[in-house]
């Protein structure tokens, strides 16, 4: 059954991956890669990241450069109409990442008319000009190393506060949310805080990134100003813990849900992930900061 899992998910990451080939030129949005991959929009990209070893925009940037590499041995174009068909809005820009994948700029590499130097890339895949794509090599297996516990839990109706930016900012909604809950006297020794990261912060652009700090309430609180309520919606997770900073924790996430996840016989459910902060960082220093991550379940 847990082989059977892994090839159905390699072959709708496979569907995603000859897609991005065949639409080079057009703007990729999470939406249409998670339909054409069967996956929930919640959960695709870092189901793709962690079976790839890219993100969507990392591996499509690549791509991309790979093609104005081959525009610029077999075709007699503009150095700038190569730029633009890449994606960039300036020569200056292109030739920047040009040169630090291959190592030359774009028109030195033209004049040399050698074979493309493609670098590495996790998932063997690059570009192809007739899109052609057969198979792809999946990231470290390193599923049966990883301590992941499943929980039951019930339904959690939580107050939250949404902080719209880098998530590198959420300290700031997470104070105010805090003197609001505070002053309400909702905070105690074993209040559980917990936050939700709603966007993929590899192709959201910083401005626009979603998170909610949130905290289990009753029935007796109701939303108020800036602050809503929502219900966290029961069921089975698959758990894993974060030690280490919160920059890291999109790491811990491509591993489970891209190692553990597609070798595990389950599928995830349409529904956003979660954490749980076990310490704080007002007192703890980032190496030793611990954080659970809940990965919703579709039921067997």
């Amino acid at each position: 059954m847990k082989e059977i899992t892994l090839k159905i998910y390699k072959e709708r990451i496979h569907k995603a991956l000859v897609f991005i080939q065949e639409h080079l030129d057009e703007e990729m949005e999470l939406e249409t890669l998670a339909r054409v991959a069967h996956f929930s929009p919640f959960h695709f990209h870092r189901i793709f990241r962690g079976m790839t070893g890219e993100s969507v925009k990392e591996h499509v940037r690549r791509l991309r450069l790979e093609r104005a590499a081959f525009h610029l041995i077999h075709y007699k174009w503009t150095v700038i109409r190569i730029a633009l068909s890449a994606g960039f809005d300036s020569h200056e820009a292109f030739t920047r990442a040009f040169r630090a994948m291959f190592g030359d700029s774009p028109s030195r590499f033209r004049s040399k008319r050698g074979r493309i130097p493609y670098v590495e890339a996790p998932s063997g895949v690059h570009y192809r000009v007739n899109g052609n794509l057969k198979n792809f090599m999946t990231v470290n297996k390193e599923a049966k190393k990883m301590n992941v516990e499943i929980k039951t839990i019930k339904p959690m109706r939580v107050a939250f506060m949404r902080h719209i930016g880098p998530y590198k900012e959420c300290g700031k909604v997470w104070e105010k949310f805090c003197a609001w809950a505070g002053a309400r006297r909702l905070l105690c020794p074993n209040t559980a805080f917990l936050g939700i990261s709603h966007d993929d912060p590899t192709i959201t652009p910083p401005e626009k990134l979603r998170y909610d700090a949130c905290i289990p309430v009753d029935e007796k609180v109701l939303p108020d100003g800036e602050v809503g309520i929502q219900e966290i919606p029961g069921g089975e997770y698959a758990v894993i813990r974060h030690l280490g900073q919160y920059e890291k924790l999109i790491d811990t996430y491509a591993k489970i849900m891209g190692e553990w996840l597609p070798r595990s016989g389950r599928e995830p459910r349409s529904t956003p992930c979660f954490e749980v902060y076990i310490n704080s960082p007002d007192n703890t220093d980032p190496k030793d900061l611990i954080t659970d991550i809940y990965i919703p379940l579709e039921s067997k």
